[in-house]
């Protein structure tokens, strides 16, 4: 069976409401959880954008959960720094985080002023800064002259075993690539055919360890107000590659989303009032091979969700 669990958003809910969803999320039945790691919302709708690294600590003591996070090391973080917050969380909480590695939204990035590299730049950037943390954790001093620059760093702080790193993808040719070093890949609802072939692509080329899942969805009491619910905070979140990647404030995503219709939203967001409709769709996920399966209720309100999912989709997941 896979392992069902709560995805905290924190574009959308702040952060004190997001530790309590998570508790509530625990009680309810979901077995895992997994975090957003943002400076700025997709819009301004949305309205949040909490540190995920101090949340992720209050998130690991008030639960019992297994936790990893979604982060772009190499410009607003340097990959140092990522590695020693890896490593303190993980040492704090053995067995229980692990973080997923990507590229990055210039959203995020273009606050230190650099300029926002070309797309191959970054993927190159991405594989010195894995290089860069698999050593600290190592436990290695680790100098490296590249895309970024190490100077002499040691981790003094680490925990026993090193944490998985997974690699992000949201393309078929990207999870062929995160083969070559992830520990595990993880992406987000597409059509079936496309995460299956995303799914060969990773295990064709060597791919090992766990498939996860994050699940954009929207439920409410009735199909209207799901759809509505995900037409206001996601229809900034409907467009491909590289428009996602290259727009770089919650502004723009709004003004480039005023004539998104509600069916688009619905393409990308699964929408329904019927928690067993919800239950299928997740089935057929699990199906395909993903193992860990993260529910994100678009809406800022995630109680009832989180109660509806606890008594009626979760127990008919297999």
């Amino acid at each position: 069976m896979a392992t069902y669990g709560f995805h905290s958003s924190h574009e959308q809910i702040h952060p004190a409401a997001l530790l309590k969803a998570v508790v509530r999320a625990e009680q309810a039945g979901f077995a895992a959880a997994m975090s957003s790691d943002h400076f700025s919302p997709w819009s301004a709708r949305q309205g949040h954008s909490g540190f995920a690294w101090s949340w992720l600590g209050a998130a690991l003591q008030a639960t019992g959960l297994r936790f990893g996070v979604v982060n772009a090391p190499g410009q607003r973080y340097h990959p140092a720094i990522v590695a020693q917050a890896i490593g303190t969380l993980a040492a704090m909480f053995p067995g229980r985080f692990w973080a997923a590695l990507g590229t990055g939204e210039a959203s995020n990035e273009h606050i230190t002023g650099e300029g926002w590299p070309r797309k191959p730049v970054r993927t190159a950037r991405l594989r010195e800064c894995v290089d860069v943390i698999r050593a600290l954790l190592a436990g290695e001093e680790v100098s490296h002259d590249g895309l970024v620059t190490v100077d002499r760093a040691r981790l003094w702080t680490r925990p026993e075993t090193p944490p998985e790193l997974v690699g992000a993808a949201v393309s078929v040719e990207t999870a062929r690539w995160c083969a070559e070093w992830a520990d595990g890949l993880i992406t987000v609802n597409a059509p079936i055919e496309t995460l299956r072939r995303m799914i060969g692509a990773y295990r064709d080329a060597g791919g090992r360890g766990r498939l996860a899942l994050q699940v954009h969805l929207s439920w409410a009491e009735d199909d209207e107000t799901a759809l509505a619910v995900a037409y206001d905070q996601w229809r900034s979140n409907v467009f491909r590659p590289p428009v996602c990647w290259d727009l770089d404030t919650a502004e723009l995503f709004d003004v480039v989303s005023e004539d998104v219709p509600p069916s688009r939203v619905a393409e990308v967001v699964n929408v329904s009032s019927d928690p067993g409709w919800h239950a299928a769709r997740l089935n057929e996920y699990a199906e395909l091979g993903f193992e860990e399966i993260y529910l994100h209720h678009v809406g800022k309100e995630q109680e009832a969700f989180i109660d509806t999912f606890g008594a009626k989709v979760l127990p008919q997941l297999t």
